[in-house]
């Protein structure tokens, strides 16, 4: 396995994995002959040894992919995005798609569906992770428009059935489900689903100045929200879907133009902190 900086290919895309495709070897398993692996790597970075990253080929462009948010034993969620985000930055990467697995508040999302979050609310204790103090990122528009456009097109044109919703991603830190007492103060300040990685991997894109977007599929009903679920439930949905996710993912990568037309890299500035 190569371990060094100096080899990190350039790329302008980037998809990190989550649970809705873990159960897959993304992209190999989508069988698609425009979808060519190139390479596997593990790179040096400040944060400790990055996940292994495949470098991909989709049609003529570059994408680096990782697995389920580089969260491994004996690295902390906090260090696994910082290195995923280092080498992001090294590589030139300004567009990043993430996916993952929501439980849902709102009685409307329904199980097998996509929501993609517009805004959030962070409740983890994941603080002060960043890469360096060089810049005042501006939350006002987390979750890149044009690139939740591409998700909604390429997911109507895969699964027209299913419904692309719109909400408010709640962050909590995990590893375990929240009580039916903090689903309730979750549903009461405006969350609409509940999940693990949206932060702190939206305010990391924003400091290496790239757009993000998740899509994420609805596997259960937060607790206290209808009938409890049951794992077997909650795994065959993620079996059932991991090939489906994983051509959503394929489709939407093939559409990013090159042009940014979005305002994102704009709400990075410099620190007033010196």
């Amino acid at each position: 396995m190569i371990r060094e900086k100096k080899l990190i290919p350039q790329a302008k895309k980037a998809f990190i994995g989550g649970s809705s495709t873990y159960n897959i070897n993304f992209p190999e398993d989508i069988k698609l002959p425009e979808v060519k692996v190139i390479n596997k790597r593990i790179f040096s970075t400040p944060f400790g040894e990055s996940p292994e990253f495949k470098i991909i080929k989709i049609g003529g462009d570059i994408v680096l992919t990782v697995r389920m948010h580089g969260w491994r034993t004996g690295v902390s969620r906090a260090d696994a995005s910082r290195q995923i985000f280092w080498v992001l930055e090294q590589a030139g990467v300004h567009t990043v798609l993430a996916e993952g697995g929501v439980g849902a508040i709102r009685k409307d999302l329904e199980l097998s569906h996509f929501i993609i979050p517009d805004d959030y609310i962070d409740l983890s204790l994941r603080r002060d992770i960043h890469l360096s103090d060089k810049y005042l990122l501006i939350m006002r528009d987390p979750i890149c428009p044009e690139l939740a456009k591409i998700f909604t097109k390429a997911s109507n044109k895969l699964f027209p059935e299913r419904k692309v919703t719109r909400g408010i991603y709640a962050v909590t830190d995990g590893r375990h489900f929240e009580s039916r007492a903090e689903v309730k103060m979750i549903e009461s300040v405006g969350g609409d689903a509940i999940g693990q990685s949206l932060c702190p991997e939206i305010y990391l894109a924003r400091e290496i100045g790239a757009c993000y977007a998740g899509l994420y599929l609805i596997v259960n009903r937060a607790e206290g929200i209808g009938h409890d679920w049951s794992h077997k439930e909650l795994r065959d949905i993620f079996y059932k879907e991991a090939i489906n996710v994983g051509k959503i993912i394929i489709e939407s990568l093939g559409q990013i133009k090159q042009k940014k037309v979005c305002q994102c890299a704009k709400l990075r500035k410099k620190t007033l902190l010196k």
